[in-house]
């Protein structure tokens, strides 16, 4: 006699279904997100709504068409460029300083580049000199760190690998 086994959870089997509403301390701090979110909303739209739509949708058309495909092909250069073996552990440690590096760049490239109008420092009270070299900096110690944290790794691992193994001795 065949019989149907109903399904216990969600993709686990004999697990239990997990609660779709979290605790209520995460419901007041995402009431509170929505809340400063539509405030935000409200207040950036205030004014020029028609300028801050065109923004958004230019933002989303210029991440869409050009950037998603350009880090693509970018990350398929890294991932292929390491090797069947490592590719997907060792990948992580370009992918992560190379993203917020270029994250930065993206939000600081007025400044990084040095196409900064001349009001700037009198509306800001700060000199525009000298981003350039922070970000390259701050790129240095986010790819030295994460070759840091690489070679701690395979350090850590090897040592495993090799305390596993026992010497032969007749």
């Amino acid at each position: 006699m065949n019989r149907v086994r109903e399904p216990r959870g969600l993709g686990r089997p004999g697990g239990r279904l997990r609660p779709v509403i979290g605790s209520p301390l995460q419901i007041l701090l995402l009431a509170c997100s929505f809340a400063l979110a539509g405030y935000a909303g409200v207040r950036l739209l205030a004014d020029d709504w028609l300028g801050v739509a065109l923004w958004f949708v230019g933002a989303a058309l210029l991440h869409d068409l050009v950037l998603l495909p350009l880090y693509s092909v970018l990350d398929r250069a890294v991932t292929g460029g390491l090797g069947a073996v490592h590719r997907r552990t060792w990948a992580l440690y370009v992918r992560f300083p190379a993203a917020f590096s270029g994250l930065l760049l993206l939000v600081w490239f007025p400044l990084i580049s040095g196409r900064v109008d001349a009001g700037y420092r009198g509306v800001t009270g700060l000199s525009a000199d000298g981003y350039l070299a922070r970000w390259l900096l701050i790129t240095a110690v986010l790819f030295g760190g994460s070759a840091l944290l690489l070679a701690l790794r395979s350090l850590r691992s090897l040592r495993s690998a090799t305390k596993g193994r026992s010497p032969d001795v007749h």
